[in-house]
Parts: structure tokens; sequence; C-alpha cells
């Protein structure tokens, strides 16, 4: 199931553009979906703007590789399913990518993916489950009260990170 990072990152990619720094987005400056908090936990210091302004698909690889594909311990998911929690992951936090798996394949949704979650996915059709994963994301992003003003964007990521995930699980 592994070496679908580089496909997912791209997908993910398209949705995350440039740089961007809306005064109603709560993760404020961001660039390449690196939030400058984000940012600034992981290279160490506090950064500027235009540091973030600066920042490259290969200074942000690293940081979508560790903070969210393997902490969701994507290489053991199914192709589709690896996407949905990956994109799930960086829009809205790995602890909720991982409880939204856990609860759309009936497991103890404790924000820990571990064996118990990989043998219930083993035992899911991919398709329906990269399906739940994304209908329980759209009814979390529904009920944000940021809704009114990123919800055409947000509905069609998620929309788009279904169909990209069908794709991928053939």
């Amino acid at each position: 199931m592994k070496d679908n990072f580089e496909e997912c990152l791209a997908h993910v990619l398209k949705h995350e553009g440039g740089y961007v720094d809306h005064p109603k987005d709560p993760g404020g400056t961001t660039n390449l979906g690196a939030t400058k908090k984000v940012w600034e936990e992981w290279v160490g210091h506090e950064v500027t703007k235009d540091d973030i302004k600066a920042l490259t698909v290969a200074d942000v690889a690293p940081l979508y590789k560790a903070r969210y594909w393997d902490k969701c311990r994507c290489d053991d998911l199914p192709h589709g399913v690896d996407f949905a929690v990956f994109d799930l992951a960086i829009n809205s936090g790995t602890g909720r990518a991982s409880k939204f798996l856990q609860g759309a394949c009936g497991v103890a949704a404790d924000g820990a993916i571990g064996p118990a979650t990989l043998a219930a996915v083993a035992k899911m059709n991919p398709r329906e489950l990269a399906s739940k994963i994304c209908e329980r994301r759209l009814e979390f992003l529904q009920a944000l009260p940021t809704w009114e003003t990123f919800g055409k964007g947000w509905g069609r990521r998620v929309a788009e990170t279904e169909e990209v995930a069908f794709k991928m699980v053939g």
C-alpha cells in the first residue's frame, strides 16, 4: 500500500494553493497549506510573513510527510483511503482525521491509529470507507462558524477529495 505519498501530496497542494492571509481564516498566514504557527513549530523559531511567502513544495513536503502522512499511518491504509485521511488531517488536524477514520470503520475513536484500527480498515471496502470519511468531514465543516465564509470552497474540496480517493481505489 506504500508509495502513494507524492501523488497524495500533489492533490493536496491543488487545494492548499499558494500564499493566503485571509482575516477570517483561523489558520492565519498560510502558504502551500503550512500555517505560520505550524511552520514555526516545525523549524523551531519564529518566522515572518515573507518567510511563509517564500515556502516551496520542497520545503513543506517533509513537514507533510512527518506531521500528517506518517502520524496518520497513511502508508498502512489502502490507496484512496490514505488520501481522504491525509487531506482531512492537513485541513482539520491529525487527531480529528484519525477519529473520523476510526468512527467510519467502527472502532473506538481514540485518535491513535493502531493495530485495531488497521485490522478494521482491512475488512472494509476502501471506496465505502473513503466516502464515510468525507461524509463525516463535510458534516463537521458545515457545523463550523466559519462555514458561511469558507463553506463553498470547503464543500468543493471535500467533493474533489472523495472523487480523487475513488479514482485511487480503482
